[in-house]
């Protein structure tokens, strides 16, 4: 992959489901000054996003957080990160075919029935894994072509936002209390998802010089998209908050009928845009993994003919098809928000021993160590903000990761001879 798709596929990890039902959210927490609260957010990543692109400048190898981690702190903590971060985006993965089954269900009624959602599922996981076994180069132009064709209608939305702004909508945003804790919480997670992306720097042309370069070009498009479709949506829709389709409100408020659909339309494509690239991305990081032993050997096997790893591609699209099934939106978006902090409070940390004794930097962050503690200092903040409960959850993630690393290397020491 060249640097604009490698950019492509960050935007097309990050701008998945959120941006369809984040403008409510958001305006219901924050009201009329929501718009602010996006570009909040995204000055809030920024650390952390800058700290990604010096580290993963540094490698040229298939892994992202868990090699770096590996790297910076040892196997242990590799692995630790490794495994969060792969069911981090096993549980995004899950929360958007439930999008995708929601608003599909708005132009085909089936599909909201049981057997229907399940037949929804099964078909796109299914299609976005017969993709990516055949190549990263149909991957990858899958992804170019999906996140183009699902950008086009949020671009549109903004466009008809600037023209047709209405300010007594934007007035009629009533929030007694503005919460931006909680409105930065949510954005957070929409912002989330570049990490994965990153994993897949081995497939690039020039990883050290393109990494830096697609993280930084990625953010600045996302923030530029998600506060001009939070400004339309506020300025288009009153009480937006109220809305459960916000986009396709918004454009129904300009389009009529034909905007209604066209949101819809916009909300399927983005999700089949995100699950081609979650079956491109993500699986590199359990091939990583058995390259070091840490998972089972079959888990690196490549495939003879396109040499994608298929044995991970289609255990990852398994697994994300049993959890959409099983869970619903919100519980598993909050467990993957809540996971995805520790992967980024330890890249963070991770590049300040790598500057010491990492491989050499194809860009190097100005105040590195600065930039890193506030980064880390963030994500410990958000981590702060959660319940015992949630960290329960998430804390027996990390112990069962830990007794399978456990059996894995007794199961090595047993298969070596002595």
């Amino acid at each position: 992959m060249g640097r604009w798709s490698l950019t492509a596929s960050i935007v097309n990890a990050v701008v998945g489901s959120a941006i369809f039902g984040m403008p409510a959210a958001v305006a219901a927490l924050t009201g009329a000054w929501s718009p602010a609260a996006v570009v909040l957010a995204g000055l809030g990543i920024l650390p952390i996003v800058l700290c990604f692109a010096e580290v993963g400048s540094r490698f040229d190898a298939a892994g992202g957080p868990y090699l770096y981690a590996r790297t910076a702190f040892g196997d242990a903590t590799g692995f630790a990160v490794g495994w969060v971060m792969l069911w981090t985006r096993l549980l995004s993965g899950a929360a958007v075919l439930n999008v995708l089954v929601t608003y599909l269900a708005q132009l085909l009624p089936w599909v909201g029935r049981p057997t229907g959602r399940a037949a929804t599922m099964v078909v796109a996981v299914t299609l976005a894994t017969a993709v990516n076994v055949r190549g990263v180069r149909q991957g990858a132009w899958a992804v170019d072509l999906l996140t183009v064709a699902k950008l086009l209608p949020l671009v549109l939305l903004v466009a008809l936002g600037a023209v047709a702004f209405d300010g007594d909508a934007l007035r009629a945003q009533p929030v007694a209390a503005p919460n931006w804790t909680e409105a930065v919480l949510l954005l957070v997670f929409a912002y989330g998802g570049f990490e994965s992306a990153v994993s897949a720097a081995g497939e690039a042309r020039r990883p050290r010089e393109d990494t830096a370069f697609a993280l930084i070009a990625a953010l600045l498009l996302i923030v530029a998209v998600y506060g001009g479709v939070q400004l339309a949506v506020v300025g288009l829709v009153p009480a937006a908050a109220r809305a459960e389709a916000p986009v396709a409100a918004a454009l129904g408020a300009t389009l009529g009928p034909a905007g209604l659909v066209l949101g819809s339309l916009a909300a399927v494509v983005s999700t089949a845009g995100w699950l081609t690239g979650f079956t491109l991305l993500v699986p590199r990081v359990p091939f990583a993994m058995a390259g070091r032993g840490e998972l089972p050997r079959a888990f690196g096997r490549v495939h003879p003919r396109f040499h994608t790893p298929v044995v991970s591609i289609v255990a990852c699209a398994a697994l994300v098809l049993a959890l959409g099934l099983w869970g619903t939106f919100t519980a598993t978006a909050t467990l993957s928000a809540i996971a995805r902090l520790l992967v980024y409070a330890v890249t963070c940390a991770a590049l300040v021993p790598l500057r010491r004794r990492g491989p050499r930097a194809g860009w190097t962050l100005p105040a590195g160590p600065v930039v890193a503690a506030l980064g880390v200092g963030f994500s410990v903040w958000l981590l702060s903000t959660r319940s015992l409960a949630q960290g329960w959850l998430v804390g027996a993630m990390v112990v069962a990761g830990a007794l399978l690393r456990l059996a894995m290397r007794r199961g090595g020491r047993r298969s070596t001879p002595d």
